[in-house]
């Protein structure tokens, strides 16, 4: 099975909403960071092996049909070329709203606790933290800039059929139009606020460092989220 949309915004760019999204439209399921906590002791080795420039991306996103959120939003180059009929919709959003979003979530000291020096913890440095190229992830500058660079790196790489530049507030109709199939008579999936992602985490104490505890974790949150999507 090979991807057929790869959702190359960051995470923290409704991210989430767009794995729910995509797999309402029959694009699933769809690849996401839960889904590589959810099975790590299968995703980690090889997410860890794609981070040393080593991918397996058939082995990866096998039984996969779409991509959403890190890590494979840090490979987007890599998967357009790999699955070169797999439309990219790209998930933007304010520079400094998307820096507070990450700082207060999934690059804050609660969610990493823990992972230092496991392999979760790893795999995270090589798919995410290596790609600042050794930029200051708590320098606001720094990572708007980045973060605006790399979006348009995306844009002006990309041929404009193959891409769409899109914001859940758009709602389903340039999203549908886009993938060619028909638009869902429910709301557009709105999920993992902020302040959902940081009680999970701050209740939890942290991603659990054991991978069987991460994969239970990683299951039950998503399940929870999924049961709020489209409520």
């Amino acid at each position: 099975m090979a991807l057929e949309v790869i959702a190359a915004g960051l995470g923290r760019n409704a991210t989430f909403s767009m794995k729910f999204a995509l797999e309402k439209l029959g694009f699933g399921p769809c690849h996401h960071m839960v889904e590589v906590f959810a099975d790590g002791r299968r995703q980690v080795p090889l997410w860890t092996e794609a981070a040393r420039g080593n991918p397996d991306w058939d082995a990866i996103f096998d039984g996969f049909r779409a991509s959403s959120d890190y890590p494979s939003a840090s490979y987007w180059r890599e998967l357009a070329e790999h699955f070169p009929e797999a439309k990219v919709v790209l998930t933007t959003r304010d520079p400094d709203s998307w820096f507070e979003s990450v700082s207060a979530t999934i690059f804050s000291p609660p969610m990493q606790a823990g992972l230092v020096g496991t392999p979760l913890g790893d795999m995270m440095k090589g798919v995410i933290f290596d790609h600042f190229e050794g930029g200051d992830i708590t320098d606001r500058a720094f990572m708007t800039d980045w973060y605006v660079k790399r979006n348009q790196e995306v844009i002006d790489t990309l041929p404009a059929e193959r891409l769409l530049v899109f914001h859940p507030k758009m709602g389903w109709e340039p999203l549908c139009e886009f993938l060619d199939v028909p638009v869902p008579d429910l709301p557009f999936p709105k999920v993992n606020s902020r302040d959902e992602l940081s009680g999970a985490t701050e209740q939890e104490g942290g991603m659990p460092p054991d991978p069987l505890a991460a994969e239970r974790w990683a299951r039950d949150y998503m399940d929870q989220l999924a049961a709020k999507a489209f409520g």
